[in-house]
């Protein structure tokens, strides 16, 4: 009934039910943003008379049921926004009535059909993304004509035909992406026609030709991958003089010849995926040169030689795959200084000589294959230093000799041991009864003599995991001559009542344990007493007290309480513009309160700097450090915040241990982006930072980055200023164009 309204924002709360039909009686609203939420059933089709819409916004929740015809009737529309839902049916013809339309995307339903050709009427088209769908037919021949096209996605759908050859030619395109289809014919020439591409996927197609000219010279491209074609030619070295490519994936195609020297000169690369070809030759030196390398696979070639030495400088290499050629000859001890390396495939060459000791130094390997080889020697005790060592470790199909070492029995994370159709000789250790998380291991085809392990993996294991030792005994093997305890039957069937009694009691101790953890949970969701609101407590008097709504009904002898009258030993933090400190109210919450020198009178502070207070306090955003409430009291101004436990980014870049992974400052800087992103774009009034560096990064108990201290202390002390004026109304919400597709 609000004929007035004209945004509506209620986007990631947990609303659920149906999208009213009435809402189409709010014929004055310009944006609609109700996703991230629990709606489900149909678009209204009444949502069509809403002809003043600009940007409608409803994925993300549980939408069923088909895109109603009437969405053509919103010719203001700009932005349209149904992906991550479960809509069915064909895309509406519709749409094409829509002539300001820029942005549709319907990614991730259950759509089905083909994709309209009237959609190339959209001359204002920028982003599409049709992708994650049941889209049959051809990319419609018009798509290659909208000259504002810059992100185009219609991957893993069940698409046909040739892509149109004149794509690119009038549109500047950033991000095209068509893996995961049935498409067939040569890649367009004119993609990068205007340098603006960065990512080009083609993965899983039928494609085939050469990559044409003008993606080998695309000076912008970042990535480029297209794995699971039938591309054909050389690897193509016009690519190492891309400055910005990080990534060529070619895997599972029918590329050919030896690798080039030039590939070196892929100074910024960091994924060459090049598995399932026909390359030959040798490994180039100059693959050194690769400073940045973090994955290397290259297996299932014909590729022949000694693993060049260079290798080893590139020490950001994590996974390295080179199984499946014929390369020969010993590995580089080098091969120990690549510390970063997580996974280690050498499985099916030649290789021969010993296992190099220094491969102990890979503390972060979680994967070692090296079976199918011509290994000798014996097996290095340093492996046993792999405590990292999770998935698996082969060295199954060599020629290895000497007895197990013991130290093996220290990896107890791995799951997978293969050591079959070697020459072992001496016992299976003791030690492996420590193996717990083993799932399986295969000793078979040695020379090993002795009982099994008294483990019940050892007990239960089948015998072909033992068969070709004459010497084994023990567990399913049967008796060891002149011994009756070495897991024979009875034994193991003594063990049997012993399990399960250990069973039970793990269960019932698991049970009261989940019991306690729920009821905890509980009442820490709900206290049981709330303060009531500081208005309800008290009526300061406005000559010495000025309070903004505060968070809980919290007062200022609250504050003194948990502080202890704010006590230095209470302090988490100080900067120019005031000290912070901890509070542990009586609720059990945990808040900041960041105490402001002032020598002002709290009547002082105008009436629109109580607004800017308000403004900032209903800021809300994950990357946001939240703003609970304001007072001056008594000389002091006080602002709460959320309590962000681990401090600030400064703090610990900065401190005497910093030890952030790399994965954790990617986090960090992400989220830190999202908030200023907010702030600066999203948000009505938007509110420039000016002030942001690591201090102003707060981080929570999970490395989540929240951006604090975005100028108020600065307007505290100058009342007189209008720098953030204050709007009443809604507040930012982020467009989806900010949003990441995959």
């Amino acid at each position: 009934m609000l004929g007035n309204l004209t945004e509506l924002i209620l986007w990631e709360n947990q609303i659920s039910g149906l999208i009213p039909k009435e809402l189409g009686n709010c014929t004055n609203l310009e944006t609609l943003a109700l996703y991230a939420n629990a709606l489900a059933g149909p678009i209204p089709m009444e949502i069509g008379n809403l002809k003043f819409l600009k940007k409608l916004y409803l994925y993300r929740n549980g939408l069923n049921g088909t895109i109603p015809r009437e969405i053509g009737n919103l010719s203001m529309a700009t932005e349209i926004d149904f992906s991550e839902n479960f809509l069915t049916g064909k895309i509406p013809t519709e749409f094409s009535k829509i002539k300001g339309l820029r942005l549709l995307y319907l990614f991730q339903n259950q759509l089905t059909g083909v994709i309209p050709n009237e959609l190339s009427i959209l001359r204002n088209l920028t982003k599409l993304d049709l992708s994650i769908n049941h889209l049959t037919g051809p990319i419609p021949f018009g798509f290659q004509y909208l000259t504002e096209m810059l992100q185009l996605q219609l991957f893993n759908n069940s698409l046909s035909g040739g892509i149109p050859q004149r794509l690119g030619l009038y549109s500047q395109l950033w991000v095209v992406d068509f893996s995961d289809n049935d498409l067939t014919g040569r890649i367009p020439p004119h993609l990068c026609r205007h340098s603006n591409l960065i990512l080009l996927n083609l993965d899983s197609n039928r494609l085939y030709g050469n990559i044409p000219t003008g993606v080998l010279n695309c000076q912008t491209l970042v990535q480029l991958r297209l794995v699971g074609n039938k591309f054909t030619g050389g690897f193509p070295s016009e690519l190492c003089k891309l400055v910005n490519l990080s990534a060529i994936e070619l895997n599972q195609n029918m590329f050919t010849g030896p690798l080039p020297p030039e590939m070196g000169n892929c100074r910024r690369l960091q994924r060459l995926h090049i598995a399932n070809n026909y390359f030959t030759s040798e490994l180039p030196k100059e693959l050194g040169n690769l400073s940045q390398l973090v994955t290397f696979n290259a297996s299932s070639n014909l590729l022949t030689g000694k693993i060049p030495p260079e290798v080893v400088n590139c020490k950001m290499l994590q996974r390295l795959d080179l199984s499946h050629n014929s390369f020969s000859d010993a590995l580089p001890d080098e091969l120990g200084t690549l510390l970063q390396l997580e996974l280690l495939r050498l499985s099916e060459n030649k290789f021969s000589g010993n296992i190099p000791l220094a491969l102990g130094n890979l503390s972060h390997l979680t994967e070692l294959q090296m079976g199918g080889n011509s290994f000798s020697g014996r097996i290095p005790p340093s492996l046993g230093l792999l405590s990292s060592l999770q998935i698996g470790m082969n060295l199954s199909y060599n020629s290895l000799t000497g007895s197990i070492p013991p130290e093996l029995g220290n990896l107890n994370l791995l799951e997978f041991l293969l050591l079959n159709n070697n020459h072992l000789t001496g016992e299976i250790p003791k030690t492996f009864e420590n193996l717990s998380s083993l799932l399986g291991c295969n000793f078979s085809y040695n020379e090993l003599t002795g009982s099994l392990p008294s483990g019940s993996l050892f007990q239960n294991m089948a015998i072909s995991s033992f068969i070709g030792n004459k010497g084994l005994c023990g567990g399913p093997l049967g008796y060891c001559s002149g011994d009756t305890s070495s897991g024979s039957v009875p034994q193991k069937n003594m063990d049997a009542p012993r399990g399960r009694i250990i069973t039970i009691v793990a269960a019932v101790v698991g049970g009261v344990s989940l019991i306690l953890i729920i009821v905890i949970l509980y009442f820490m969701r709900h206290p049981t007493a709330t303060a009531s609101s500081v208005h309800d407590k008290e009526n300061p008097s406005p000559e010495s007290n000025i309070y903004f709504p505060l968070k809980d009904g919290i007062t200022f002898q609250d504050l003194v309480q948990a502080t202890n009258n704010f006590h230095d030993s209470y302090v988490v933090g100080r900067g120019a513009c005031g000290t912070v400190y901890k509070a542990v109210m009586r609720s059990g919450k945990t808040i900041a309160v960041k105490k402001l020198a002032s020598d002002r009178e709290g009547s002082s502070i105008e009436n629109s700097f109580q607004a800017e207070i308000l403004t900032l306090g209903k800021i809300r955003h994950r990357n946001i450090v939240k703003l609970y409430g304001f007072c001056y009291h008594e000389g002091s101004n006080l602002l709460l915040y959320e309590y962000l436990a681990r401090g600030s980014l400064g703090e610990l870049l900065h401190g005497p241990s910093c030890s952030l992974e790399w994965s954790t400052r990617f986090m960090v800087a992400l989220g830190a982006a999202e908030g200023l992103a907010y702030l600066h774009h999203d948000c009505k009034p938007i509110i420039i930072h000016r002030d942001i560096k690591s201090n102003n990064i707060l981080l929570d108990d999970n490395f989540e980055a929240h951006v604090g201290d975005f100028g108020l202390a600065k307007v505290i002390d100058m009342p007189q200023s209008k720098s953030m004026s204050a709007v009443a109304g809604s507040y930012g919400y982020i467009a989806p164009a900010t949003r990441s597709r995959r």
